[in-house]
């Protein structure tokens, strides 16, 4: 069992809202401070929810991200400011995590992530957050989690909408069945030019940040275990009505992870 670090006179305080709500107290914020926890993305989903994590206490985010600030990121990408532009976001994050919680370690991989290294990077890790933009990174990123046996939270944005997911598929539901893939809710990428990119159709800043959070929310609850986990349940949100949904979705025995004929990938 992992070894949780003691909470600190500073760090008691600082923690206090959560040390004294139900489901996480004294305990879970020490389960918090030594997690370690690997963001894909210091962009529109990855600011809100670094810089969640860090307020709450969890005690290593590392973060891949190759790319340098823009102008046009800033509309959604909180985390950077006007100053930041043509910066590493990497570093910018970095100085950002330092001023809103000194008790966090962050760790820089300045890199593109995809099939070859994503293995080695999140076998280091707890527990993955998963707030990249495409596709290909998508799968490289789960398939990678399932073959180390971590969670993975992920989440998706389009123009109005989005979505939010938790991926256990190392384990088995209470019924006995394999958890699902994220290969048995996408078995394959759509046609590459069917899904225009952000700085094709745009996005609604502020629902990037409504994801970035809650992917937050579902990190902090993996780690201390408490509520309902969205283990083959995707939560959809619709920015243009003000409606959330959830959907149901399950193992699916044709999967090539855990499936009845796994090994394919």
């Amino acid at each position: 069992m992992k070894q949780l670090e003691k909470l600190n006179e500073e760090e008691i305080e600082r923690y206090a809202r959560h040390i004294v709500l139900r489901g996480i107290g004294g305990p879970g914020q020490q389960k918090l401070k030594s997690a370690r926890v690997l963001v894909i993305g210091a962009g529109a989903l990855g600011s809100p929810l670094i810089q969640y994590l860090a307020a709450a206490g969890v005690g290593t985010i590392g973060v891949v991200d190759d790319d340098t600030v823009a102008l046009s990121n800033l509309q959604r990408q909180v985390i950077h400011s006007t100053a930041d532009v043509g910066r590493l976001k990497l570093d910018s994050a970095r100085d950002a995590v330092g001023r809103l919680n000194p008790h966090v370690s962050f760790v820089s991989h300045v890199l593109r992530l995809d099939a070859d290294n994503a293995r080695a990077l999140v076998r280091d890790y707890d527990l993955v957050a998963d707030g990249s933009d495409n596709f290909e990174t998508r799968y490289a990123v789960s398939d990678a989690c399932f073959f180390e046996g971590k969670p993975l939270v992920t989440a998706a944005v389009g123009v109005f909408d989005g979505s939010l997911t938790t991926l256990r598929p190392f384990d088995r539901s209470e019924h006995g069945k394999p958890n699902p893939t994220y290969r048995c809710l996408f078995p394959e990428p759509p046609p590459a030019g069917t899904v225009p990119t952000c700085s094709e159709a745009g996005v609604l800043g502020a629902l990037t940040g409504t994801m970035g959070a809650m992917m937050a929310m579902e990190v902090v609850r993996q780690i201390v275990g408490f509520g309902d986990a969205l283990i083959g349940r995707l939560l959809l949100v619709d920015a243009w009505s003000m409606r959330f949904e959830t959907m149901q979705y399950e193992w699916d025995p044709a999967n090539p992870l855990n499936g009845e004929k796994a090994g394919s990938v």
